[in-house]
């Protein structure tokens, strides 16, 4: 997995590079949650569920399914959202969707059960430039700093660009809007 640093950044980026006029400000915290949600499968282990088990890490809860399930939620809530059915849906879908993505682009684990429950297969990207993080007891680790180092590298710094590039762009769309309203 990823960290959980990492998982809202991209949906957070895109956020704050389209603004609150269109992802309104509860959409995109919704959201934020829904990026970390599939990693509630790790209280399986707990329970005894093995890591390969369906209902195990990167199982059900990072499968499409699981997204499309948290998308219809959303949309059902979409007033509490601030937002219409469609687009909740879409962003809450995708957000969540996001999660086993940056977890299939890592180069560890047994990869993501994207067609679950069509298909028990895991998935990995073709393109995996993301260290695998270990868990909490090897976090602050060697280890674990050159897992934060690589995200910096393939997430945190392109979700900054892409934040700070829509807000630039957001910014000069309206003085060019306010110049020609003059």
């Amino acid at each position: 997995m990823t960290t959980l640093i990492s998982h809202p950044l991209p949906l957070l980026a895109v956020g704050l590079a389209l603004g609150p006029r269109i992802i309104p400000p509860r959409l995109l915290l919704a959201g934020l949650l829904f990026t970390l949600l599939p990693d509630a499968d790790v209280l399986a282990f707990k329970l005894g569920i093995a890591y390969a088990d369906a209902f195990g890490h990167r199982g059900f809860s990072h499968s499409l399914l699981f997204a499309g399930l948290s998308g219809i939620l959303a949309a059902l809530a979409c007033r509490l959202l601030g937002c219409g059915p469609l687009k909740a849906f879409i962003l809450i879908a995708l957000a969540t969707a996001s999660h086993s993505l940056l977890d299939a682009a890592t180069d560890g684990g047994l990869g993501v059960a994207w067609l679950w429950p069509w298909s028990e297969q895991r998935f990995f990207l073709p393109w995996r430039p993301i260290e695998v993080s270990p868990f909490i007891n090897g976090f602050f680790s060697q280890r674990g700093l050159a897992v934060l180092a690589s995200e910096a590298r393939w997430v945190w710094l392109p979700c900054l660009l892409v934040a700070l590039g829509g807000v630039l762009l957001r910014a000069l769309l309206a003085l060019r809007s306010r110049q020609q309203a003059r």
